[in-house]
């Protein structure tokens, strides 16, 4: 899918001549270039709009509501409401609708997550070797509905628990492809998946929008069963992910992440395997060209804070997906950078625009992407 560049871009790279002249509208001054050190509210909107072949012209927006439970003191963290919507000219669309609330002084944290997915993707086959000459187009439709809740027992410590449900519905039309074909291939028509599991968090960062120090260790492990007529599937799905952030300078910040994600339960339905590539972790690979039961992966990012509006990253790491056995042979690579704009500066809101580059196959041009979201990657 080929990415076109929004207006907004336009606007932040001149934002300076804007400032001083007012040209923009007040209501789009305050959202990205105003300086507020205020504890209220903050709303912000990212046009977003792309083309390709299978869905024609796609258009939409995201939209970030931030603020704070607590605004006398000064540890509690941001909480935030986040919206995505966009519709193509062929009829699919994707929703979403996420929140992160922080409860005073960080006692409890909740989140909640509804969205909906009507729209194709490629699928490649299982594996960490699979072949870009077998993408085969997939439509897809996918409701998805999680909800978490954590507890602070302790310095730095939460416990709690996740639960929510998937449905997933695939249609293929081209019955030579790698997913007709391919016998080994499990949950071909979908399913419906409810889960529920345990949690367990360590959080010691300074921040938790633009962290300069500290460390997390977020773990869950949800037990999944398939309920209704196309899915008997039962097993349970483990996460863990490990960070840590070293301020080296006043304007330097070292970040290190590590994860790890399992699928468990003598099934593999395709839909729930671990997945490499996103606008999170191992950027530069299409996100389901490789999956299988297990994932690993990890990066480094360096974070240079040229002003309080602007910074540049610079991030390499490496990770594989594998069915039994882990492999350092395996391992695939990925490196690349990005540019961010803090439109609030108080929170350490950013948006950022990011491209990453991976491995370069035998007879394939070389992985790459190009991310535009609001936050940082970790």
């Amino acid at each position: 899918m080929k990415k076109l560049t929004t207006v907004l871009l336009l606007f932040i790279l001149v934002q300076p001549l804007f400032a001083q002249v007012k040209i923009l509208p007040k209501f789009i001054r305050k959202m990205y270039f105003e300086k507020d050190t205020t504890k209220k509210g903050s709303f912000v909107i990212l046009p977003v709009i792309s083309s390709a072949p299978e869905t024609g012209l796609e258009a939409g927006g995201s939209a970030l509501y931030s603020f704070y439970t607590d605004t006398l003191g000064n540890d509690t963290r941001v909480s935030n409401i986040f919206a995505y919507a966009t519709i193509t000219t062929k009829g699919q669309s994707r929703l979403n609708l996420s929140s992160s609330y922080w409860a005073p002084h960080n006692r409890y944290h909740f989140t909640g997550q509804v969205g909906y997915i009507n729209f194709p993707f490629d699928f490649y086959g299982v594996g960490n070797n699979t072949a870009k000459a077998d993408a085969d187009r997939l439509g897809q439709k996918r409701v998805r509905v999680t909800l978490t809740g954590e507890k602070k027992i302790g310095s730095n410590i939460y416990i709690g628990l996740v639960a929510g449900g998937y449905d997933y519905r695939f249609n293929d039309q081209d019955n030579s492809g790698i997913f007709a074909s391919d016998p080994t291939i499990e949950g071909k028509h979908g399913g419906t998946i409810l889960y529920a599991g345990p949690s367990f968090i360590f959080d010691s960062r300074n921040n938790n929008t633009y962290t300069t120090k500290g460390s997390t260790i977020t773990s869950y492990f949800n037990i999944m069963n398939g309920i209704g007529g196309n899915s008997d599937y039962s097993g349970g799905f483990l996460n863990v992910e490990l960070t840590h952030f070293v301020a080296l300078s006043k304007k330097f910040v070292l970040g290190f992440d590590v994860q790890s994600q399992n699928l468990t339960g003598s099934q593999s339905p395709f839909y729930l395997l671990p997945t490499l590539g996103s606008d999170e972790m191992m950027r530069g690979y299409y996100n389901g060209r490789f999956r299988d039961r297990n994932m690993i992966a990890g990066q480094t990012e360096l974070r240079y804070r040229m002003s309080e509006r602007f910074g540049i990253v610079g991030f390499l790491g490496a990770g594989e997906v594998f069915n039994k056995e882990f492999s350092t042979e395996q391992l695939k690579p990925n490196y690349g950078g990005g540019l961010r704009y803090f439109f609030d500066v108080q929170k350490g809101l950013s948006i950022r625009v990011d491209y990453g580059v991976g491995e370069k196959r035998p007879g394939e041009s070389r992985q790459s992407g190009v991310y535009v979201g609001l936050g940082e990657a970790f």
